[in-house]
């Protein structure tokens, strides 16, 4: 690589490990801590790339980004944040942010992305509107997440919101299909006017499908759980669809139901089923994200908190029953068992008591299964969650890095799972695991886990 890079990021650590990668990748390097200082050097014509951290002690990178294009149109930068949502991942979007990724980072794909950017250095972009500022998150959208499969799905957002495809949204109930809808639509153009939600009944008479139109004039309009419609409401949307106006509303559809499998049944009109999936976002169950569950958690307690009712934490044992329990409701049977505990927890921390009555004395175990059957699972498990992956993506390839970041994704709960087995001991845990000791306390500081000396009851 060759440039000049400017880092900006409140934690020396990050600071540190991004100077020296880039040092030793060729580039030269100014980092700092602060906002004020970022801006005085692009200011001063400084920096071929920004590399920037969005919550900062004087201020937030995200509303910097205009200010940045209108002072050094095609500088890119590349926005690093903790705040693993999607609104963080639409907002660097709408800011014009050449790139974002959550942390923890994987460095080797930052390093990819940052010379990709290098090398596009003389490309100039048209500057930003310096006076459009962001728009706050919404914390009633809890579509939290640093898993893979969620981060790409936040991408594919930021990319679709303000196109004129139709979008179809499928996933299982509960992991927030109407809730990534809401945000297409709250974060689009399309913002300031209707979000109508259709339902089958909104069809009949010979004035629905028309009057569903004016409702929703030229702002969204969502067909929810569109694969329960009947045969007839099917047709009239294929009608409505065709006869809209070229100022009519965006289309919206959300299925819980594979809409192909039952194509193929003749349960729903091939005609819809192309005209509703110009795009098509899959919402990750619950399962297939189970490291974004005690994020979940921790949100929406401090969502609880927020509203007024009292402060409540989860204990360990409650943390990790609540990340190894299966959830087939997905995301709303977490946050509705949470908002239970929140009323009827008796003190400030959360019992693993608790948890287990409130979820009906349900286990979390899993079955027992043979070596091999448990082999198999596992791979077909990964195998799983790779093509859901490369799905998600459409005709594109996902971000190059992927061998790292899906080692990552298996060695984080292998080892933490190793450390509580032996009870936090490191020596025990690298001879379980059958690495080096120091290979270890490398990963356990690059993985970011946290470590509890116990003595371990056998």
């Amino acid at each position: 690589m060759d440039g000049t890079v400017l880092v900006a990021d409140d934690d020396r650590t990050i600071r540190t490990v991004l100077t020296q990668a880039l040092t030793r990748a060729g580039c030269k390097v100014h980092a700092t801590s602060s906002l004020v200082t970022l801006m005085r050097w692009v200011e001063e014509g400084k920096g071929d790339l920004v590399i920037s951290d969005v919550v900062m002690p004087d201020g937030n990178g995200i509303e910097a980004l205009p200010k940045i294009a209108a002072e050094r149109p095609g500088l890119p930068v590349i926005v690093i944040s903790a705040q693993n949502t999607i609104m963080t991942a639409i907002q660097a979007a709408e800011a014009e942010a050449y790139d974002y990724l959550p942390k923890p980072f994987d460095l080797p794909d930052l390093m990819k992305r940052a010379s990709r950017a290098l090398s596009q250095k003389h490309r100039v972009q048209p500057a930003a509107d310096a006076a459009a500022t962001p728009r706050e998150p919404s914390d009633d959208l809890p579509l939290v997440g640093r898993t893979a499969a969620m981060q790409a799905l936040y991408r594919l957002v930021a990319r679709v919101m303000n196109a004129d495809l139709p979008v179809l949204i499928i996933g299982e109930s509960g992991t927030g299909k109407s809730l990534v809808a809401r945000a297409i639509h709250d974060f689009s153009d399309r913002r300031t006017m209707p979000f109508v939600v259709a339902q089958a009944t909104d069809f009949e008479g010979m004035d629905g499908p028309s009057a569903l139109i004016a409702r929703a004039r030229g702002g969204t309009l969502l067909f929810d759980e569109v694969g329960d419609f009947d045969a007839e409401a099917q047709g009239r949307i294929v009608r409505m669809i065709d006869a809209l106006p070229s100022n009519g509303p965006r289309i919206l559809a959300t299925s819980q139901k594979d809409l192909a499998t039952t194509m193929s049944k003749e349960q729903f009109r091939s005609d819809l089923f192309y005209r509703l999936g110009g795009v098509t976002l899959e919402v990750p169950s619950l399962r297939d994200r189970v490291e974004d569950i005690p994020l979940l958690a921790e949100h929406f307690l401090a969502r609880a908190e927020q509203s007024g009712a009292s402060q409540r934490r989860l204990s360990a044992e409650a943390q990790e029953f609540v990340r190894t329990h299966r959830w087939p409701g997905n995301v709303r049977q977490l946050e509705n068992t949470l908002r239970r505990l929140v009323v009827t927890a008796l003190g400030p921390e959360i019992t693993r008591a608790e948890v287990v009555a409130a979820l009906g004395a349900q286990s979390a175990e899993r079955p027992e299964t043979g070596a091999a059957e448990e082999g198999e699972q596992l791979s077909a498990s990964i195998a799983r969650h790779l093509k859901r992956y490369f799905d998600l993506h459409g005709d594109s390839l996902p971000p190059p890095g992927l061998y790292e970041r899906i080692l990552r994704e298996m060695e984080l709960p292998m080892i933490e799972i190793a450390l509580d087995a032996t009870g936090g001991n490191q020596a025990k845990c690298a001879e379980l695991l059958g690495i080096n000791r120091n290979t270890l306390r490398k990963k356990i500081t690059d993985l970011d886990i946290r470590v509890t000396r116990r003595r371990k009851l056998m």
